[in-house]
């Protein structure tokens, strides 16, 4: 069955549209004209809302200045509720790759709140008259105000559940420090044995330089409720009437409930998409540290009879296609590889920010998409390293205590009762020899077998202690 048109125009010219969808004829332009990526607004709900509550916030704005009619307002407004509701999705179809500096998304969602609430007022479809995506819709605002709002409400939303997952993988590794208080294992410095440590400290660090990083995601989100809303074109405020961008601002916080506030100065702030770089960059701090964690638990686990073998971590699939029993950890490998993307995502994010030219920056859509495609990735990812690994890792207690008991490292802990000079010959004739060091100390009668028993104590290797022994030479 051929498929209904309705006939669209703009200044290019006419053009087909499917009958019965709410968007028009700039959106189905953008359709045919990006047909550039997987990546599409309707695959972000909270961009949507973002978009939603943009729309709402300049619509509440326009009606108490009089700009446009109860009967357009009610439209607009029913029509946004929707869309934050997470419905209306599939009408907003398009690549969030594209020209324009975002005036397409800025479009498809004039069209589709247009058309909705001409259905919503009993009108038809297109019938623009009634309620237009420029002229109702769009009032007071121009893509370039428009846009950059959309797109931080939307990540702010998305800031919001991020942390919550990064929270609870930072409460995984607390049990797993917990649990692990107890088993001595030597640390380790550029991949030689250095001083004993316990596997739980091991664990709790790694939770500690993941809860830092809640502060820096927050100091960097806390600039998405800066907006420039208002500013329209350049930052001007042409075609905005006295008093509208307080108004809008106003209004985004009665809807969100988050302290929105207006940029200082509108034309600075409509070239300027510093806050996208600064939380494509809190993200990529996170993703460097869960790439190291990540690694450590490879390197910690690695084995089974040739590594370390200190903890265990979950068996989820064969590791190999040829060497039958082989276990790869999977998980960490691939928290690794979304770490990376990250990364990759702030270089292009830092580049397109370097891009702005004069009074806009046009490269805005592929930053946004970057910064949704990271954050969703960590949450993915943060989700899958804690079910599929932290939660199911377990500790090999006896393989940790032969390495503290065959370490050269434990002289350290004895350097300060018998002093460099001892400390260096023992660790020296050990590594010689191949002898360890507890038995080399009571060879050389440094110290008594009690004595060298109380310094070497797990409680007294893993944190600060002043003993009262002294060497007999």
């Amino acid at each position: 069955m051929a498929e209904k048109f309705r006939i669209g125009s703009d200044l290019i010219g006419e053009l087909n549209v499917p009958a019965d969808a709410l968007y028009d004829v700039q959106t189905q332009r953008c359709l045919d004209n990006f047909n550039i990526s997987h990546f599409h607004v309707n695959e972000y709900p909270n961009y949507l809302k973002g978009i939603a509550i943009t729309k709402l916030g300049a619509a509440q704005a326009n009606h108490e200045l009089g700009l446009i009619t109860d009967e357009v307002y009610e439209g607009i407004k029913a029509a946004c509720q929707e869309i934050m509701e997470g419905k209306l999705a599939e009408y907003f179809p398009i690549d969030m790759m594209q020209g324009g500096a975002g005036t397409s998304t800025n479009m498809n969602a004039n069209e589709v709140i247009a058309n909705r609430a001409l259905q919503l007022m009993g009108y038809e479809l297109g019938d623009f008259k009634h309620c237009w995506p420029n002229d109702d819709v769009n009032r007071s605002q121009s893509t370039n105000d428009a846009f950059p709002c959309f797109s931080h409400m939307g990540l702010y939303l998305t800031h919001l559940e991020l942390k919550k997952h990064l929270e609870a993988l930072i409460a995984s590794f607390r049990v797993k420090s917990e649990a692990f208080a107890g088993i001595l294992k030597m640390g380790r410095t550029q991949l030689e044995d250095a001083v004993p440590m316990t596997l739980g400290q091991s664990f709790g660090g790694f939770a500690s330089i993941l809860e830092d990083e809640l502060q820096h995601l927050d100091e960097a989100a806390a600039d998405f409720l800066i907006v420039n809303m208002g500013a329209t074109a350049i930052g001007t405020g042409i075609c905005s009437e006295p008093g509208y961008a307080q108004k809008c601002v106003d209004a985004l916080s009665r809807i969100t409930g988050w302290p929105v506030r207006l940029s200082r100065d509108l034309v600075g702030a409509t070239s300027d998409t510093s806050c996208l770089v600064g939380y494509s960059a809190a993200m990529k701090r996170v993703a460097v540290k869960v790439s190291k964690i990540s690694n450590d638990l490879r390197l910690m686990a690695s084995g089974p009879r040739c590594g370390l073998q200190e903890i265990n971590l979950p068996e989820k699939q064969p590791g190999s296609s040829i060497m039958p029993g082989k276990v790869n950890p999977v998980i960490p490998e691939v928290m690794t590889q979304i770490s990376f993307k990250v990364i990759g995502n702030d270089v292009c994010v830092t580049m397109s920010g370097e891009a702005a030219q004069l009074e806009l920056n046009a490269m805005e859509p592929v930053m946004v998409q970057c910064c949704f495609e990271s954050a969703e990735l960590l949450m993915n990812g943060f989700d899958t390293l804690r079910i599929n690994c932290v939660d199911g890792i377990t500790a090999n207690p006896d393989r940790c205590e032969q390495y503290i008991k065959n370490s050269i490292g434990i002289v350290t802990a004895l350097n300060p009762i018998i002093g460099y000079k001892h400390s260096t010959k023992i660790a020296k004739k050990a590594k010689e020899t191949g002898r360890g060091v507890y038995d080399l100390v009571l060879e050389e009668g440094i110290l008594t077998k009690e004595e060298l028993d109380e310094i070497l104590r797990p409680e007294n290797m893993i944190k600060p202690v002043k003993l009262d022994i002294k060497p007999r030479k």
